[in-house]
């Protein structure tokens, strides 16, 4: 097997590996944003999409798809990346305006505008961690569209296996304030031991009232779904091979680890929030989505 370790670190910035893949989400999120039913708006994304030569011919409205919602990629594929900023931001801002938490960090940014675009309580700060690469290219982006946060930003530009935990502390992070984390679309990137170290991280800087969200993917073997529709079309249509991307160890499990540690934890399907919100992916044959699970974790008092 290829170390996918070391080939998701080769490349830097949003010109390769996993890195591309913020550009794919930041496109499923301005496609999402100019929907009449949108889910989300993000406003900055298609900036982004149109900066970067890697993606600049991407489409950024699901009218210039010519299957529209039908294509398995610009369709179905961007409808869930849509659901999925829908709910994720539901929950920050529930921890945030309900749950008190005061700090937000956000574990692999990417080119998330959380920061910018959702409505955050008085004293609320946000710190954003990623490679150098991918924030400088955020900042450029955003700076060129004198963009203004809604809530104190930290971009923190650090490789999550290096000691994000000194600088985030070093970046004013205080561990004794309640926090809400997200690991979004991040941890099936990460070596099975590296995502164990970052559960563990956030449970020990955590105190009560924290909460946290993270998705991951319940199969054994991802390959089974190399032909799926989703899989393939983000092949052949952008060259965006997600199966290479994502580690091929065994995961470890989280959730169990967390509820271990004593956070209440839920677990929930996709399809559920399709469901609920009345749009978005509902499950298929051969279907690249069916073992997504979004976690959701809270820290009670003792």
């Amino acid at each position: 097997m290829v170390d996918t370790a070391q080939r998701n670190a080769d490349v830097e910035g949003v010109d390769g590996g996993v890195g591309l893949t913020a550009l794919l989400v930041a496109a499923a999120r301005a496609i999402e944003t100019h929907r009449p039913d949108s889910l989300a708006r993000d406003v900055y994304a298609e900036h982004f999409v149109l900066a970067a030569p890697a993606s600049a011919r991407w489409p950024v409205r699901v009218e210039q798809v010519p299957g529209g919602d039908r294509d398995p990629l610009w369709g179905r594929f961007a409808r869930y990346f849509g659901l999925r900023t829908r709910v994720l931001d539901d929950f920050l801002l529930r921890s945030a305006h309900a749950g008190g938490a005061r700090q937000v960090v956000l574990l692999g940014a990417g080119l998330d505008t959380r920061a910018f675009r959702l409505g955050w309580p008085a004293g609320c700060v946000v710190f954003e961690i990623d490679r150098e690469g991918v924030l400088e290219f955020k900042h450029r982006v955003l700076g060129g569209l004198s963009a203004t946060p809604k809530a104190r930003r930290v971009p923190i530009p650090l490789d999550l296996r290096a000691d994000w935990v000194g600088a985030l502390i070093d970046a004013g992070f205080d561990p004794a304030t309640p926090t809400v984390w997200l690991a979004e679309g991040l941890l099936f990137y990460l070596p099975s031991e590296v995502e164990t170290s970052l559960i563990g991280a956030m449970d020990r800087l955590s105190p009560a009232g924290s909460a946290l969200a993270f998705e991951v993917k319940l199969e054994r073997d991802l390959w089974v779904y190399r032909d799926s529709p989703l899989y393939a079309s983000t092949r052949q249509q952008i060259g965006i091979d997600l199966l290479t991307l994502f580690d091929d160890q065994p995961r470890p499990d989280s959730v169990g680890d967390l509820a271990g540690r004593g956070w209440s934890t839920t677990v929930r399907t996709p399809f559920d929030f399709t469901r609920e919100h009345g749009r978005g992916p509902l499950p298929e044959p051969n279907d690249a989505l069916e073992g997504n699970r979004w976690v959701f974790a809270r820290k009670p008092s003792p």
